[in-house]
Parts: structure tokens; C-alpha cells; sequence
């Protein structure tokens, strides 16, 4: 078992109003799966996804990350774990505007200390990966929507995590890159890359293989197979 959540909860404070968020979340994730977390605006998804991978702390609960416990972790043991077992993909790209392609996808390699000319040989291989490597010295505004998630995706993909986390991955995009960006995460997934994507999109996670539903901060533990499989 890669990934295990049970009995989780989280409040947030607003105006000395105790807010319930997540209530008694119990989900557990084999490695190599991929799965969708749907659910409608407010559904308490987006928190669920920043626990999930280190963002956020729930108000009580327990998360175990292969095998592990990392309730108690401190704030550089989790920063660990984000660059070195999970990446991330986000609706809105999450790029730096004023950096190349090639750049932005080698910042966390940076971060882990990488030299300079591995990190850009590395880059570039993820890059290449997506199907970008003639726009590698182009900066975000000089790319379309689908082609910055692509390099978003390489982003994710260059430190070799075990877990994708997706929040939304098409939101942002036309349905011709969506469906480009999509055929990208089963890809990563037949290479064994766990998959966990957030969406509120029935189309976007029929592409799953294991869809979870969430409503209200509770959620369908029974964790049904999704009826299309791609």
C-alpha cells in the first residue's frame, strides 16, 4: 500500500467559527493506481489534495505515506517529500513567468541540489518526454494553454516521483489539449506512476481507473470503478 488516510479531519477557524471541512476521510491508494477524486465546488476536494501532498495539515487524523506516518513530520521532512516522492500539476500552471521552458521544469532539480548541466540534461529529457523539445527556450506567455501543462507535467515528471498529483489538470484548457494532456497522465501511469487527479469533470475522470466521490468533506469510501476505462 503506497498511500493510507484514516479518520482524517480538517477545520478551518473563520471569525472564531470552527468551519468543517474534511470529516472522517478513510481512503487508502496501491502504487501504480490512478485515480479520480470528484466532486462538486466546495466538495472539500482541493484540501483533501493539499494533504495529500504535504501542502496542508489536517486538524486530526492520521496519514500514512508507505508504511509511514507523516503526521508528526516537520516542515523540511515534508518539503523533502514534495520534491523527492510527489509532483504536482495545477490548474493555473504554476509557472514562472520571466523563466524558459527549460527552466521552469529544472527548478526542482535545483531545489535537490542537482549540478547545472545534469539538471538541464534532465529538462530537457522531460521535455522532450511531453513533446516539447523545440520550445525549450520559450517563456510561458509565448506558449498556448495545453503546451504550458505540458511543461507544467515535465515539471512534475523531472525528480522521478512516485505520485502525480493533479488539481484540475484541463481546467484551463481547450479540449483538444486537454485531451493531449490527459493522454499524458495514462502514459506515466502504464510506466507506474500513481496518478491522483481532482476534478469535478465526469468526462476528465472517466480517463481514471478508480474514481472516488466526495461531497460535503465526506467521501464514498467504497471506492467504486469508474464504468469507462481508457
Amino acid at each position: 500500500m503506497l498511500l493510507e488516510i484514516r479518520h482524517l479531519y480538517k477545520d478551518y477557524l473563520q471569525e472564531k467559527i470552527v468551519i468543517p471541512v474534511l470529516k472522517d476521510i478513510n481512503i487508502t491508494i496501491d502504487e501504480g493506481e490512478y485515480v479520480a477524486i470528484m466532486g462538486p465546488s466546495g466538495s472539500g476536494k482541493t484540501t483533501l489534495m493539499n494533504i495529500i501532498g504535504c501542502l496542508d495539515r489536517p486538524t486530526k487524523g492520521d496519514y500514512l505515506l508507505e508504511g509511514e506516518s507523516i503526521i508528526a513530520y516537520d516542515e523540511n521532512r515534508l518539503s523533502d517529500l514534495r520534491l523527492k516522492t510527489l509532483g504536482f500539476v495545477f490548474q493555473n500552471f504554476n509557472l514562472l513567468t520571466q523563466q524558459s521552458a527549460l527552466d521552469n521544469v529544472a527548478l526542482p532539480l535545483s531545489y535537490a541540489g542537482v549540478p547545472l548541466r545534469k539538471r538541464r540534461e534532465r529538462a530537457f529529457r522531460a521535455l522532450q518526454r511531453v513533446g516539447l523539445e523545440d520550445r525549450v527556450h520559450f517563456r510561458p506567455n509565448q506558449l498556448s494553454g495545453g503546451q504550458q501543462q505540458r511543461v507544467a507535467i515535465a515539471r512534475a515528471l523531472v525528480n522521478k516521483p512516485k505520485i502525480i498529483l493533479a488539481d484540475e489538470p484541463t481546467g484551463a484548457l481547450d479540449s483538444k489539449s486537454g485531451i493531449q494532456v490527459m493522454e499524458l497522465f495514462r502514459q506515466m501511469n502504464e510506466e507506474g506512476v500513481t496518478v491522483i487527479m481532482i476534478t469535478h469533470d465526469a468526462n476528465i475522470a472517466s480517463h481514471a481507473k478508480k474514481t472516488m466521490h466526495i461531497f460535503d468533506g465526506m467521501i464514498d469510501t467504497g471506492n467504486k470503478e469508474s464504468e469507462t476505462k481508457v
